[in-house]
């Protein structure tokens, strides 16, 4: 399977070959959004079992941002909510669902990080280190 890349973002959400390669790494990712390609954030904090403030809040956001219209659809908030949601979407198979899986997002410690997490990588504009991380362990690579 070629390795699409979600580094391009249209304004608001996702680029449409980004929603093609959320939507096909995980079970449910894809039903988190639009039929546009938005993010429904409704749907993103059902799936985890967290309220949208959370949500925001494991994204590195504020926690009001996902409850204001206009903080919802700024790019930032959508880039960072769409990270969160790659890296998750890379370890849901193998966590057992997407909750699992963000539990490990949020509390797994990774040795190629000094320990850190997912969440605080992400959180650090590093996404795209951890993408390449899960993406070498996927190949068959050494943690």
């Amino acid at each position: 399977m070629p390795r699409k890349s979600i580094s391009k973002y249209r304004a608001g959400g996702f680029s449409e070959q980004g929603a093609d390669y959320v939507a096909m790494r995980g079970p449910r990712v894809g039903a988190m959004m639009t039929d546009d390609g938005e993010i429904a954030f409704d749907k993103v904090a059902e799936a985890f079992g967290m309220s949208k403030g959370q949500i925001a809040e494991t994204a590195g956001l504020s926690a009001a941002t996902l409850q204001r219209a206009t903080r919802a659809s700024a790019a930032k908030t959508r880039v960072r909510i769409t990270e969160m949601l790659e890296v998750v979407a890379r370890v849901t198979e193998w966590a057992g669902g997407e909750r699992q899986a963000m539990a490990w997002y949020r509390a797994e410690p990774l040795p190629a990080f000094g320990g850190r997490t997912a969440e605080s990588l992400v959180k650090d504009g590093k996404a795209g280190a951890v993408r390449d991380y899960l993406d070498h362990l996927t190949m068959g690579g050494f943690a």
